[in-house]
């Protein structure tokens, strides 16, 4: 009997273990870890998506045997510290994730070898890794006043940089986000008194979950949805108090503090949820944290759930809103060429090119569409150790957009919007990075 290639049913995912002891027990990991690294060897299809699977390919290449068992078994950790969790492996490339009999999970089987490493205290860099990903944590600390300020004077200078680079292995010449001396959350405009416009696929009220990422380091991104939503007359609210989504958390393998963030998040998220509001996100990775890895963590909590389904990326909102009629299509001004880099967290939430559709729907707007990695991954690109590889892997990026030449270029993630400008260096040209919200909120003629 022979086992198909592909399946014409759509992928589905099992929930995350994570709370039985077997999940973190080492020789299970190995076992799970040695069946599937054997089926990606004989398939090789995403060899170009990031640098975990050329890392197991050459170890097997460059074995003894030319086979999975020529490998020590030790070197499977370099195999997992090349996963980002970016999921698409198993979004657009693998043939045999469930329900194919094979079963493979590439990304969750990563997580959890992460998860039992964090737990047994191995992680290579253990102060740096907990503080990058701590983004609430650093976001309170730095924009405290006069902070803040020395915060960013320390980004910007080299010797301190060096240092850094030494002492905590965060490489010196990766883009870091300054902090704003003003979070978003503490200078968010009041939304007006608009009338609530249901439509057949949109709730007509939004609550803003705005992120760690937009509350301390580009406050402006928040401003400009803001602006957007009161444009079109949707009235909103900010959720009344949030933490950080856990995403950079789930990264380190570090779940206990994602149960922890998700117990101080979820009861406020279920209750504008339920309360018929949509959530509105304005980084991927955070909107994928509550519409997948959470309920798969959690899959039979109902609050969980409610937020799941409650939650929207804005370009997801904004053009459902437009066909259910009630989205203003009137423009003030082109935005000539735009570089539009579609993130991997964007990718994987199945809702279509919802950003590319808004762009291209603005008269005189030439939207060149970029569906690959950026490199940037999280805190992947600004490890010392993996900053020159993310630079590789986004190198095809950084190529398509300067053989384009645009206006602007622009990513609904901006931490990897930023690091295409990194990679971009001298090849940028006249083009200037900006948040796919910013260029909407420019092209409706919206102040800034």
């Amino acid at each position: 009997m022979t086992t198909r290639v592909g399946s014409l049913e759509a992928p589905t995912r099992h929930p995350i273990d994570w709370t039985n002891p077997e999940y973190y027990d080492p020789a299970k990991i190995l076992a799970e870890q040695e069946r599937i690294f054997d089926i990606c060897h004989g398939c090789r299809r995403c060899v170009s998506l990031c640098n975990a699977f050329p890392t197991l390919f050459d170890l097997i290449d460059e074995g003894p045997t030319g086979e999975l068992d020529g490998v020590p078994r030790e070197k499977f950790q370099g195999v997992v510290d090349n996963c980002y969790l970016c999921d698409m492996c198993y979004m657009v490339k693998c043939p045999y994730v469930p329900p194919h009999p094979w079963n493979v999970d590439f990304p969750h089987l990563m997580l959890r070898a992460k998860a039992h490493e964090f737990r047994s205290g191995k992680l290579a860099h253990p102060v740096r890794d907990r503080m990058l990903s701590s983004t609430d944590r650093n976001g309170k600390l730095a924009t405290i006043p006069i902070v803040v300020h020395v915060v960013n004077a320390a980004e910007k200078s080299k010797p301190l940089r060096a240092l850094g680079e030494k002492v905590m292995a965060i490489d010196k010449d990766a883009w870091v986000p300054a902090y704003s001396p003003r979070p978003f959350r503490s200078h968010a405009a009041k939304s007006r008194d608009h009338p609530v416009k249901d439509g057949e696929r949109t709730p007509g009220k939004v609550a803003i979950y705005a992120t760690c990422y937009v509350n301390y380091n580009e406050p402006g991104i928040g401003h400009d949805l803001l602006k957007i939503l009161d444009h079109n007359e949707v009235p909103y609210v900010l959720a009344a108090k949030e933490a950080c989504c856990g995403m950079p958390k789930l990264e380190q393998g570090d779940l206990e503090s994602v149960a922890a963030l998700k117990e101080k998040n979820i009861p406020v998220l279920a209750k504008l949820a339920r309360e018929g509001y949509a959530i509105l996100t304005p980084v991927p990775s955070c909107t994928l944290m509550y519409k997948q890895e959470l309920p798969l963590m959690y899959p039979h909590d109902e609050d969980v759930r409610a937020v799941r389904d409650a939650m929207f990326d804005p370009f997801e909102y904004l053009m459902a809103r437009k066909r259910d009629g009630l989205l203003r299509t009137e423009f003030a001004r082109a935005l000539g060429k735009v570089a539009y880099h579609v993130p991997c967290h964007t990718r994987v939430q199945k809702m279509g090119p919802r950003t590319r559709e808004a762009l291209e729907g603005v008269p005189g707007t030439e939207v060149l569409v970029i569906e690959r990695c950026s490199g940037h991954a999280g805190t992947y690109g600004v490890k010392a150790e993996f900053h020159d590889t993310a630079l590789k892997i986004g190198r095809p990026v950084f190529r398509q957009i300067a053989e384009f030449a645009p206006d602007f270029f622009a990513s609904d993630c901006e931490l990897a919007g930023h690091h295409i400008a990194d990679g971009l260096g001298e090849n940028k040209g006249k083009a200037e990075l900006k948040h796919p919200l910013t260029l909407l909120r420019m092209a409706y003629g919206l102040p800034d």
